[in-house]
Order: structure tokens, then C-alpha cells, then sequence
């Protein structure tokens, strides 16, 4: 996967060239983050997905208001996990398992 950079307030450069795609592995993944600009592989399409011999070039122009979200959503997910890991859902009550390997390297000593 090669993730490519968007500079604010310029075109984008095309430094993903043919040539390159074309001695990429099939099912190899190019993720344009500046595809709203114009791309920096010459086959980007914002806003699509694009197949050349077998690579995908991913065109997002909408990727920083995504981030926010998928952060947010990531983090609420792992504050779960680690609480429900504290419950003792049998009794149904707060159960600190000292032996447990995550909740012994998380406690401040």
C-alpha cells in the first residue's frame, strides 16, 4: 500500500507514474490523499476507486473531515473493551484481575 500526500493550496504532483503501476503486484493498493487536487498518480479519480493491472488507486477528496469519525469511533471502541475487561459479568460487578497482562500494564504504580 503506498499512501500518497496532499499539499494545501497546490496541484498535486503526478509522482506515481504508469510505469510504476505497471511494475506494482496485482492486488497492490495506492491510497491518494490528494486526489481532491488533481491526484498524484495520473489514473486517480477523486471520489472512486480506479483498477489499472490489478492495482487499486483510491481517490479520497474528503479524507480529513473522515478522520475525526473513524478516530472517535476506534477510541470509544478500545474504552469498551478495556472496561468491560474490569466487569465481572457473572456477578455483575467491578472485578480487577491482577493477572490479567492488560490490566497489569495499565495500572500506575
Amino acid at each position: 500500500m503506498i499512501c500518497t500526500a496532499l499539499i494545501p493550496g497546490k496541484k498535486a504532483p503526478v509522482i506515481i507514474k504508469e510505469d510504476m503501476i505497471n511494475n506494482m503486484q496485482p492486488g497492490s493498493v495506492i491510497y491518494d490523499l490528494a486526489a481532491i487536487q488533481g491526484g498524484n498518480t495520473a489514473f486517480t479519480k477523486a471520489d472512486e476507486i480506479f483498477e489499472k493491472n490489478g492495482v487499486k488507486i483510491m481517490g479520497e477528496s474528503n479524507i480529513l473531515n473522515k478522520l475525526p469519525v473513524s478516530a472517535s469511533s476506534l477510541y470509544a471502541k478500545n474504552m469498551f473493551n478495556f472496561v468491560e475487561n474490569l466487569f465481572d459479568k457473572e456477578n455483575k460487578k467491578l472485578n480487577i484481575n491482577l493477572k490479567d497482562e492488560i490490566i497489569i500494564k495499565t495500572l500506575i504504580k
